[in-house]
């Protein structure tokens, strides 16, 4: 019997990689050639740590490290890249345009049809795409996952931002049986600082995410003078080992050797115990560029300046070559200028062209590369046609057809809240049943059962759930066991719906849409991941998933909490977004939150915010009340109470919030008995409203509606805009910021008092708002009076 020695796989690839690493250095000095000819052009970008980074990134995408297809970087079982150091965005363009020179220039010389761009280079980042950037319509001054950068896998640039994307798609990977596919994520240690960081290296732990690759160039400093050293005790080993992390390193982060070493033992070495690994590299920002440190990293030198001109004289003196406009000023002329710096370009590409040898390594190199991904990966539970079907399902996005111990019966009490737990849950173990994999993964801040979002792991009647995720015992569960990680569990979930496992991702998607909670007055902690993923998924031509974004526990109703935990103001942030972009949901009982959740899922809107409160309220008896069905909610607004024909009407009252509608639903017969003939309009998803035809929108509350208006709310004010409009009706709403103050706390019944939110209160406000409608208009007219003498005035 014979017994073979394990394989090193690291040891091997180095092996492979050594010869190499002439052509490496070649690459790195054109690349460090067009990264400064381009930020001399533009006169902005980063040089500082896109040329500490030049060693690492190129050993990671030519030693074997990283498993990637230049040619398509969509491909769903590749390696993925998230750029969590945006700085450096400038070395990666210029990087991708090398390589990228490598295939064109080989197929130019043979015609071999394996070196072609594909769709007649839409995709491929060239030389000449660096005269775009930081120009408008050009390559972006941070990362973006879009056309020509479709190699990032996150809108990154913001400190702390990337790393919890990063983790997220290393979670899908793994949730989805690809574990093998890993996730390399670049930093420098200033963007190790942020708490989104520390959050990211104790959730990738507990999620035992084996695949997750932090790359840290360790230069020492940032944008400010002084070293990170100064104000940050210790090393990256001290950083990050004591979350559990896998750590090497090298203290020559700019040797081929050493690097490419580091990074072959971290991407490709073993890792028994599995764990999320880091590898740090101590460099010099600034490498070569003439300036260094801080100095070096926003600044570029001046245009054309003698410190420019001298970088350029080592690179003609090595190859050969001479600039245009050498040690000279810039041209004036825009075009001229345009004209050398095209020209420039040019010259430093030549290198390579005129290298043949290098140029059939290179792109041998690269396509060896590309062979190594894989199409399929035995085991893999998403990426099949009965894996995706759940995201046409119709019994996902059709109320009707809910099963109906989803609602609750009339006279019955529970918090809106619990709705989503049920739904949660059914929708989830219908996953299970039908298609083997759970549509929603989610994430609470040890809030879980609290928002009741703990639901999407549980069972539904007799239909068993997916139960909590455990790293090593059950992988696949639905609830993710996070700690007090607010920021980095939204930007787990984006990171997660990011990654698409479909055949062709570009029509379709299967992979996880996320959910996370928290208090909704938390829901700033939220904003900055939420932020990113808009702008990826209107940008980016590959489809991605949803997200759903609970704000639990809203309004002044999170009564004995007080008001460091009302949601007043807070939830506003979740409007922060173009118009459309997202999706708001303020149901106000228990019945409207699955109906509310189908409608919202059958758009095309990426990101859904569902809005819910804490106490219990009766769900109404709506036939009996003459109140329209809970179905109605599916429209974003509905007429809960319309005028009397036989009476004036008096204005329309439009009300949000749960104790706001419950409290305005127990004083109904009041208004009858008084007379005040009132609409009342629920108003409840001002973007779902939006998509209904332009009759209902008119009947339920046109701009005649929202200038006789008046707003009930549990929350600020300013944010029922989308439903009050015109200059007299704060004087006659009800919100929980009626005084411009905080509220304090105590009892529901005492706090809603407070907030003039109680049924006396609403009522007051009402009948002084109809009986003083008269008054009202004559306000408005005086208006548009004066609006018509000042055209007088003018004309």
């Amino acid at each position: 019997m014979t017994i073979q020695a394990p394989v090193d796989a690291a040891a091997d690839l180095y092996a492979a990689a050594e010869p190499d690493f002439e052509h490496y250095q070649v690459l790195l000095d054109i690349v460090d050639e067009c990264l400064d000819l381009t930020l001399n052009e533009r006169q902005s970008g980063h040089p500082g740590g896109s040329r500490s980074k030049g060693h690492l990134l190129l050993s990671t995408l030519l030693s074997g490290a990283m498993r990637w297809d230049i040619k398509r970087p969509w491909r769903r079982f590749a390696d993925r890249f998230v750029l969590s150091a945006g700085h450096t965005v400038p070395l990666v363009y210029t990087t991708l345009a090398v390589l990228n020179e490598g295939l064109r220039a080989r197929h130019e010389a043979d015609g071999d049809a394996r070196f072609a761009f594909p769709d007649d280079g839409r995709w491929a980042l060239t030389w000449e795409d660096l005269r775009t950037f930081r120009h408008r319509g050009g390559l972006p001054g941070h990362a973006e996952m879009a056309g020509k950068t479709l190699f990032f896998k996150a809108n990154t640039g913001p400190s702390g931002h990337g790393m919890p994307f990063a983790a997220g798609q290393a979670l899908a990977l793994k949730m989805a049986g690809a574990e093998s596919v890993k996730v390399f994520a670049v930093e420098g240690e200033g963007g190790l600082t942020p708490g989104a960081t520390h959050e990211t290296l104790n959730s990738a732990f507990g999620l035992g995410l084996s695949n997750l690759i932090l790359l840290i160039d360790w230069n020492d400093f940032g944008i400010d003078e002084r070293a990170a050293s100064t104000v940050v005790h210790g090393t990256p080993e001290d950083w990050v080992a004591p979350h559990g992390w896998r750590v090497v390193g090298t203290p020559d982060g700019m040797s081929w050797g050493p690097v490419t070493r580091t990074l072959l033992d971290v991407a490709r070495g073993d890792n028994v115990e599995r764990r999320p690994s880091a590898a740090w590299f101590r460099t010099r920002k600034g490498r070569g560029y003439g300036k260094v440190d801080a100095a070096s990293h926003g600044t570029p030198h001046a245009l054309n300046s003698p410190a420019f001109w001298a970088g350029r004289h080592a690179f003609m003196e090595r190859y050969g070559v001479t600039y245009e406009g050498v040690d000279q000023p810039a041209p004036t002329d825009r075009a001229e200028r345009a004209a050398q710096f095209e020209a420039n370009l040019r010259t430093a590409i030549s290198v390579l062209r005129r290298d043949p040898a290098l140029v059939t390594w290179l792109s041998e190199r690269l396509l060896a590369i590309a062979a190594t991904v894989p199409d399929e990966i035995p085991g893999v539970r998403l990426g099949r046609s009965d894996s995706a079907g759940i995201f046409a399902d119709p019994r996902i996005t059709d109320a009707s057809t809910y099963p109906a111990g989803v609602f609750k019966a009339p006279g019955e009490r529970a918090p809106n809240r619990a709705a989503l737990g049920t739904w949660g849950a059914w929708v989830n173990a219908l996953a299970k049943r039908d298609y083997g994999r759970p549509l929603f993964v989610v994430a609470s801040a040890d809030l879980a059962e609290s928002t009741n979002i703990a639901g999407f792991g549980k069972d539904f009647g007799d239909a068993p759930g997916f139960g909590w995720y455990e790293r090593d015992s059950n992988p696949t569960g639905a609830v993710l066991p996070q700690e007090i990680t607010e920021f980095t569990n939204a930007g787990i979930v984006a990171g997660m719906a990011s990654v698409n496992f479909a055949e062709d991702p570009f029509a379709d998607f299967d992979g996880f849409w996320g959910a996370c909670s928290t208090y909704a007055s938390f829901s700033y902690l939220k904003y900055g991941p939420m932020r990113l993923f808009s702008q990826l998924a209107q940008d980016t031509e590959l489809k991605l998933g949803k997200l759903l974004w609970v704000a639990g526990h809203s309004g002044p109703e999170t009564a004995e909490d007080s008001r460091t935990h009302f949601g007043i103001f807070e939830t506003g942030v979740t409007q922060l977004f173009p118009s459309g972009a997202v999706i708001d949901l303020h149901p106000w009982e228990h019945n409207e939150v699955p109906v509310m959740l189908a409608a919202a899922l059958a758009t095309d809107v990426p990101i859904v915010a569902l809005h819910l409160t804490r106490p219990p309220v009766e769900i109404p008896d709506r036939a009996a009340l003459g109140m329209p069905s809970h179905f109605e909610a599916a429209r974003g607004a509905y007429v809960l109470r319309a005028y009397r024909p036989d009476l004036p009407r008096m204005g329309t009252v439009f009300v949000r919030g749960t104790v706001t509608t419950a409290n305005l639903v127990s004083v109904l017969a009041e208004l009858d008995t008084r007379g005040l003939n009132v609409k009342v309009v629920a108003a409840l998803s001002p973007q779902l409203f939006a998509r209904q035809d332009a009759a209902y929108r008119d009947a339920t509350a046109g701009t005649a509606d929202r200038w006789d208006a008046m707003a009930i709310t549990n929350g600020a004010f300013k944010l029922m805009a989308d439903w009050v409009d015109g200059p007299v009706a704060r004087e006659y709403s009800l919100s929980a910021d009626w005084d411009d103050r905080w509220r304090t706390g105590g009892s529901l019944e005492e706090v809603a008092d407070e907030a003039h939110l109680s049924a006396g209160y609403i009522v007051a406000a009402i009948e002084r708002f109809a009986t003083e409608r008269e008054s009202r208009r004559a306000a408005l007219r005086s208006i548009a009076d004066a609006i018509d003498s000042n055209l007088s005035a003018g004309s």
